[in-house]
């Protein structure tokens, strides 16, 4: 089974979150940790447990948060749900794989990232995001294959998840998948895995992978989205300041534009961003930036935010930059693949 995180780890991001953590610790001292138990003989988290999901429909969580007073949770009347996988939030360089039960880290995870996140959803989705043993960020640039076995453990609890979401909560209803970065990363690994089955071929109403390449050639079946009600297909991107670059598998990769939803390359100008969120998590940013496809980088113009004084790489806000666009593109996704089933 391909283990996309680790065949891309050369090409991640760093977190502008984190960064001085990597300018104060080595990420070779990862390196000269043993793997632990969970890397000899595999064992599934008990996803039975809610306590080992970071967003569930009745629960009172941070994915039930919205962040202007003109939004709301749906969640209690949604028809379809999103199986939605967070990105690291783990980034000690002592360990492998985060422990489920660390509260420090469900704390960051919940409080920034599925709040940022995962609330985009919850407008038209039920919303599910499983907790699982995450590779720390220094895995992304290990040289040994013991990240093989971190990226294999985080891979098998996301798989593990989702199956069990699908016999046990799923009941037929129609999905979307997302994830970002990390979280993208076991997305594609789980449509390579399961893009012939039946699940995936009549209820995937769209999957957004966002934060990693995406290469066509990863999949037989599935296509990418050329439009905003495109169904059954998969959009991707990845942000950066107008003109950068990244490492050259990008070339291959699609970059949809959530401005348009189209990957042709047509620009969108910030008139067409429906509403950013920042860190704050209190309104929305209206016509925040503007965006373009270019070369399998998602390229926008410097937005008038303090942190892109310092940072060209946009990786942490690849969903917040368009989180408006998205909240509403959800909702067209869902329109349209239920009016092509009736």
């Amino acid at each position: 089974m391909l283990k996309i995180a680790n065949k891309l780890k050369t090409t991640h991001f760093s977190l502008l979150l984190i960064g001085f953590i990597l300018l104060c610790v080595s990420c070779a001292k990862i390196d000269r940790k043993p793997l632990d138990t969970m890397h000899e003989q595999y064992y599934a988290p008990a996803y039975s447990d809610d306590s080992n999901w970071a967003a569930l429909p009745w629960k009172e969580d941070f994915a039930d948060r919205v962040p202007a007073d003109t939004l709301y949770d749906r969640q209690d009347r949604a028809d379809v749900d999103v199986f939605y996988v967070h990105p690291t939030s783990f980034y000690n360089p002592n360990h492998w794989n985060a422990e489920l039960s660390r509260k420090m880290i469900n704390n960051r995870t919940d409080r920034i990232i599925v709040k940022h996140q995962a609330s985009v959803f919850n407008g038209s989705c039920k919303v599910y995001a499983p907790r699982y043993r995450q590779a720390t960020i220094h895995a992304f640039w290990s040289e040994t294959d013991k990240s093989d076995k971190a990226f294999e453990v985080a891979y098998n609890d996301v798989r593990e998840a989702f199956i069990y979401y699908l016999n046990n909560y799923n009941k037929g209803r129609p999905f979307i998948l997302a994830g970002h970065s990390q979280g993208a990363s076991h997305i594609i690994s789980l449509l390579i895995e399961f893009e012939d089955q039946a699940f995936i071929q009549d209820q995937l109403v769209t999957a957004y992978i966002v934060g990693m390449p995406v290469l066509p050639s990863y999949f037989e079946r599935l296509k990418p989205c050329e439009n905003a009600t495109e169904t059954g297909c998969y959009n991707g991107w990845s942000t950066m300041q107008h003109g950068e670059r990244s490492n050259p598998i990008y070339e291959q990769s699609i970059c949809t534009n959530p401005l348009n939803w189209k990957i042709d390359g047509t620009y969108a100008s910030r008139l067409e961003n429906k509403g950013a969120v920042v860190f704050n998590y209190n309104g929305l940013r209206l016509n925040f930036c503007d965006a373009q496809s270019n070369t399998g980088i998602l390229w926008v113009n410097k937005p008038k935010y303090w942190i892109t004084s310092f940072v060209k790489n946009y990786h942490v806000g690849d969903i917040n930059m368009f989180w408006m666009n998205i909240r509403y593109n959800v909702a067209q996704r869902i329109k349209a693949f239920q009016e092509d089933k009736r």
